[in-house]
């Protein structure tokens, strides 16, 4: 498992050929919406992956799985690419994932075009995975994107 996730950190900064982006895609199905260049898709459930991570690296379909799997720690981790302006992102969860509804989940396609998006996500959980505490892994994530990159999202802090 660690192995996996320092494989998945290693990927996560390949993608810095990606950044933040807002691509127009077209929505196929009812289960689809577009807000502000993001694709929102609904599907049953966490175990369900949505449809615009079929093209998409195995590595970075790893990444959105680990996401939902973490949601009360991504939701005390802010994200710095400037969605909280552009798309109204609250943490770092919802670059991933857009609300949950009972085992229904509806996705956010956002990190799939933001390489600061899947950092913050994979630093994250592989650092919560070696044991650090989410006020640690905040303070962290706070202090590698202090200068250089958009305001943060308004994340609350991780209770201590």
């Amino acid at each position: 498992m660690m192995k996996k996730m320092y494989v998945l950190l290693m990927l996560v900064l390949m993608f810095g050929m990606f950044g933040c982006s807002q691509k127009e895609e077209s929505s196929e199905s009812h289960n689809k919406e577009q807000v502000m260049g993001d694709i929102r898709e609904e599907t049953a459930s966490i175990d369900v992956m949505p449809s615009f991570l079929d093209d998409k690296p195995e590595e970075m379909v790893t990444i959105y799985q680990a996401a939902a799997m973490h949601k009360d720690l991504l939701e005390t981790m802010p994200c710095y690419c400037g969605c909280a302006d552009s798309v109204g992102h609250r943490d770092n969860y919802d670059c991933f994932v857009h609300d949950n509804k009972g085992d229904a989940v509806v996705w956010d396609d956002h990190g799939t075009k933001c390489n600061v998006c899947l950092e913050i996500a994979t630093t994250a959980v592989l650092e919560f995975s070696k044991g650090k505490t989410p006020t640690e892994i905040r303070a962290m994530i706070d202090e590698t994107y202090k200068e250089g990159y958009a305001n943060p999202t308004p994340t609350p802090m991780p209770e201590a």
